[in-house]
């Protein structure tokens, strides 16, 4: 057998059993809240054709299916956010009952709430005071994270890119806000805020 040949038949053998990128899981279906759950003013959330609907008092609804805890993962969801609405979307987080929740990091979902901290913004820890997308418009945001590298994305333009330092330090009231790994939530902020998320999606990257 030629060298080239050879050399042709390892890198096929080669692909075929190295490492696989896992496939995309969508953690909405659409018609239902199965699989997520949420603690106090559970009416926050509600299944509005086809999309989950975030009209109300404060509240979480955290993704609670098999698949997770994650770790590394790409994750990207569709938004649409209305005037003066403000939301957002946490990851390495936990389950809480009630209030803001305590651990993970919050990605801000926000184009013309009071609060200067702009869609993108790996809440703060690396705000984005731009606007890049319109209220009652679907946009894509996206989240990936890779050890303690956080990437991410409105519409595939990266708007953040961070990577947390070893031995971080935070203040008393950001204490858990680390890398480590947990779930996903989606946050209802006020009762004047109403944001619609949709296709949410995830991948898990390598460890």
């Amino acid at each position: 057998m030629k060298k080239a040949s050879l050399f042709l038949l390892l890198a096929v053998c080669c692909s075929s059993y190295g490492p696989q990128k896992e496939k995309w899981v969508s953690l909405f279906d659409g018609k239902s809240l199965d699989g997520w759950k949420v603690g106090e003013n559970a009416s926050t959330f509600s299944v509005d054709n086809g999309t989950i609907k975030v009209a109300g008092p404060r509240a979480h609804l955290f993704y609670e299916g098999k698949e997770q805890p994650f770790k590394n993962f790409e994750f990207k969801a569709k938004v649409m956010t209305t005037p003066g609405s403000n939301s957002g979307i946490y990851f390495h987080t936990e389950y809480q009952e009630k209030g803001w929740p305590q651990k993970g990091y919050e990605v801000q979902v926000n184009n013309s709430h009071t609060d200067w901290k702009r869609t993108g913004s790996l809440y703060d820890i690396q705000d984005v005071k731009e606007v890049y997308v319109k209220d009652n418009e679907w946009y894509t945001e996206s989240i990936k994270v890779e050890g303690k590298h956080v990437t991410i994305k409105v519409n595939d333009k990266t708007v953040v890119d961070y990577t947390e330092p070893d031995n971080v330090e935070r203040s008393p009231d950001h204490k858990y806000r680390v890398i480590g790994k947990g779930t996903f939530a989606l946050q209802g902020h006020d009762p004047k805020s109403v944001v619609y998320y949709k296709d949410i999606q995830v991948r898990r990257l390598p460890d």
